[in-house]
């Protein structure tokens, strides 16, 4: 108890943190922004070669156990220390809202082309494997699963389709290649006239091209064989299995809204002289429930609805038509930051305004 309420430890796990943060910006430089935030600040271990080190997370949950402690100090409790309580209370809740951003925060972007609607999210880092039967004429079903299981060795399977998927390779960036000889019969779809030739991740996580390859069996037919699919794919996997019809999409994992955003309109500012944009912007519909509702989506000027931010990021413009794209964010722990800093700015002046009797008090016996 003595040794977790102790405010050495908060200075120790503060002098870690600030070592993690010159080891990640050192590394950033080779292994890209993405990879150095999943290696030392979204893991629990952090390995430098063999050794295991305690990464951002468990630093930032022993440093809030280290607060939560604070308070349970007999000698706290008073009158003159009500402003170091504010404080103190202004720092758990800053870790409480990094905790929340850390675990339930994500972000992606919204690609729609003017005059269509969306109403889901694409991630920009994790992918997924979905396999729909496209059977029914009124509607289609869709399993889908997650990144995390899409690891090699994995094996995927559903009550609603008959067959079984093992992930034979998961390939963080590909390059699809033609084949320059026949391909051996077990060779299915794509992987007939083309091999994916996996290549080294990029620093810039969003330059790389992801790839699988599976081997789907217990079909029943001629089905069953090594199939592969990688990121923007233009053909999707058609395979037709007791009667029943199934598409399977390798794609960015998407996050369904309950509602959708429809563009209407988007404008962009040249810059004079140049094909240079000085500002562009969007309108939009916001379509809740039969309900619409139009605004402008515009650089510095986001949307926010429903816990999402949705901000404009870029454009597609091509001769047929214009694409806006905005960047789409959901952070629980975003008023975190701003209320706590709230909190210990008048925890600061309580504790301030608190020994200035005493300062005058010592100055007017001095002089």
């Amino acid at each position: 108890m003595k040794i977790l309420k102790t405010p050495k430890v908060f200075v120790f796990t503060m002098m870690w943190m600030m070592i993690l943060v010159i080891l990640g910006t050192i590394a950033q430089k080779n292994m890209g922004l993405f990879a150095v935030q999943e290696k030392y600040f979204s893991s629990w271990i952090l390995w430098l070669w063999y050794f295991p080190l305690p990464s951002a997370r468990p630093t930032m949950l022993l440093m809030f156990i280290n607060l939560s402690f604070f308070f349970f100090n007999k000698n706290l409790w008073k009158r003159s220390k009500v402003g170091i309580i504010i404080l103190h209370l202004g720092g758990l809740l800053l870790l409480v809202g990094g905790g929340l951003t850390a675990i339930f925060s994500s972000e992606g972007n919204m690609v729609i082309d003017e005059g269509s609607s969306s109403d889901f999210i694409e991630d920009y880092h994790y992918m997924e494997l979905a396999i729909i039967n496209t059977s029914n004429n009124d509607s289609d079903h869709y399993v889908v699963f997650d990144h995390p299981l899409l690891s090699s060795g994995n094996i995927l399977k559903h009550e609603s389709f008959h067959f079984e998927i093992e992930i034979i390779d998961y390939m963080e960036n590909c390059e699809p290649q033609s084949r320059n000889n026949s391909s051996p019969i077990y060779f299915k779809g794509m992987m007939k006239n083309f091999m994916l030739n996996e290549l080294s991740p990029l620093k810039e996580e969003n330059m790389n091209r992801p790839g699988i390859m599976f081997n789907l069996y217990n079909s029943g037919n001629n089905s069953d064989g090594v199939y592969g699919l990688f990121l923007g794919q233009t053909i999707p996997q058609q395979l037709k299995v007791n009667n029943e019809d199934y598409v399977i999409l390798f794609r960015k994992k998407r996050t369904y809204l309950p509602f959708q955003i429809e563009l209407l309109d988007f404008k962009k500012v040249m810059h004079s002289g140049t094909g240079i944009a000085k500002s562009y912007s969007s309108d939009i519909n916001l379509i809740e429930e039969g309900i619409s509702k139009r605004f402008k989506i515009k650089m510095n000027h986001p949307l926010r609805h429903k816990g999402y931010t949705f901000y404009q990021s870029s454009f597609i413009e091509t001769p047929e038509m214009e694409t806006s794209v905005f960047a789409a964010v959901k952070n629980y722990g975003r008023l975190f930051p701003y209320i706590s800093s709230i909190i210990m700015c008048f925890g600061l002046l309580v504790h301030l305004f608190s020994k200035l009797p005493r300062l005058f008090k010592r100055q007017f016996h001095e002089s």
